[in-house]
């Protein structure tokens, strides 16, 4: 049996992706900054030193799609596995993606409010979709 994956799930593995990616590029200039001693110690401690504004950026906007993900992923799910998959929810998985990928500068560079209305425009879109599911 061949099971080809809906735009919903497409966008759910891409999102994964840009977790692993956005790990990259906050690891790196934290290892950087706060020094390997510290960053592969169990952190009982506060760091010697602070990070630069930038790589705290980095590090708010990779939390921040860990709480974003798990939402959109259930929403993903529950389309993809009760055959729900339509154009329109297609469209909100592909919007929740966009709008993951201008999040990450806009947290980086303090574009506000956009940051936020671009959040907001994820949010709204797996919201969407649950609701989708359920009508």
């Amino acid at each position: 049996m061949t099971v080809s994956m809906t735009p919903e799930l497409t966008a759910l593995t891409l999102a994964t992706l840009l977790q692993f990616v956005q790990f990259a590029l906050y690891a790196v200039p934290a290892n950087m900054e706060l020094g390997t001693g510290y960053t592969m110690s169990p952190r009982d401690r506060e760091p010697s030193r602070e990070m630069s504004e930038r790589t705290a950026r980095l590090g708010r906007a990779f939390d921040n799609h860990f709480q974003g993900l798990l939402l959109f992923a259930i929403a993903a799910l529950v389309i993809h596995t009760t055959g729900q998959s339509s154009s329109f929810t297609a469209a909100c998985a592909w919007i929740y993606f966009i709008a993951r990928i201008a999040y990450v500068p806009a947290y980086v560079l303090g574009w506000n409010p956009a940051r936020s209305f671009i959040w907001f425009a994820g949010f709204l879109a797996t919201a969407f979709m649950l609701i989708a599911a359920l009508l």
